[in-house]
C-alpha cells in the first residue's frame, strides 16, 4: 500500500514572501559529546556536530543543527531519514569505542516554513523575542523559541536573510496566517 503523506498546510493560502518546504527528514541524534567513539561514528556519516551553542554546519540541503549540549538535529532531503538513519545505526554498532547514540527519526514531528522576504528580520521581531540583530544572530544560527507563541528552531539560512521555521504540525496554519499577516503590503 502506497504511503499517503499529507502536508499540514495542504490546503493553506500562503502569503508572498514565505513557503512551505514540506517533508524534510529530520533525525534526532543524542550522545556525550565528549564521547569520541560515538562522535567520531556519527561524524563519519553526517559531518561534523556543531559544538557551540545554536550553531548550525551545512546549508539549505542538509546541516546539523544544535539543540543542546547532547543534542543535534540532523535535516536533510525529504525521503533520505530512513537511509539515514540505518546509516547511522550501522556505523554506531560496528564502532567497539562508541558508548550510547540516541537515533530518532522525528521527520513528522515538524514542518518547515521559510521565510524569503526583505524584511524578514523585522517580521520575525514583531512576534520574537530573541534578538535577530546580524551581530547576535546571522546565517549559520538557530535558536528554539517561539515565534507569535508558537514553538519553533529558527535557523536563519544567509545573509537576505531567509529562515527557517520548523513548527509542530499543530501550530502550521496559525503560524503561517501570522506570517501572512505580519508581511507588509
Amino acid at each position: 500500500m502506497a504511503e499517503l503523506r499529507r502536508s499540514p498546510l495542504e490546503g493553506v493560502a500562503l502569503g508572498d514572501g514565505f513557503r512551505e518546504v514540506p517533508f524534510l527528514s529530520q533525525i534526532d541524534l543524542r550522545l556525550n559529546p565528549a564521547d569520541e567513539g560515538a562522535r567520531g561514528a556519527v561524524e563519519s556519516v553526517v559531518g561534523p556536530l556543531p559544538l557551540v551553542p545554536n550553531t548550525v554546519h551545512g546549508g539549505h540541503d542538509a546541516a546539523i543543527l544544535w539543540l543542546g549540549p547532547d543534542e543535534w538535529l540532523v535535516v536533510g532531503p525529504p525521503g533520505s531519514a530512513a537511509d539515514l538513519e540505518r546509516q547511522l545505526r550501522d556505523t554506531i554498532a560496528a564502532a567497539t569505542d562508541a558508548g550510547p547514540v540516541a537515533i530518532v527519526d522525528v521527520s513528522a514531528n515538524r514542518t518547515t516554513l521559510e521565510l524569503d522576504h526583505p524584511d524578514a528580520r523585522a517580521i520575525l521581531a514583531g512576534g520574537c523575542s530573541i534578538d535577530l540583530h546580524p551581530r547576535a544572530f546571522g546565517p549559520g544560527r538557530c535558536a528554539q523559541t517561539l515565534v507569535a507563541r508558537a514553538g519553533v528552531i529558527l535557523w536563519q539560512l544567509d545573509d537576505a536573510p531567509t529562515y527557517r521555521l520548523l513548527v509542530r504540525p499543530s501550530f502550521a496554519a496559525y503560524l503561517a496566517e501570522w506570517l501572512t499577516d505580519a508581511i507588509p503590503d
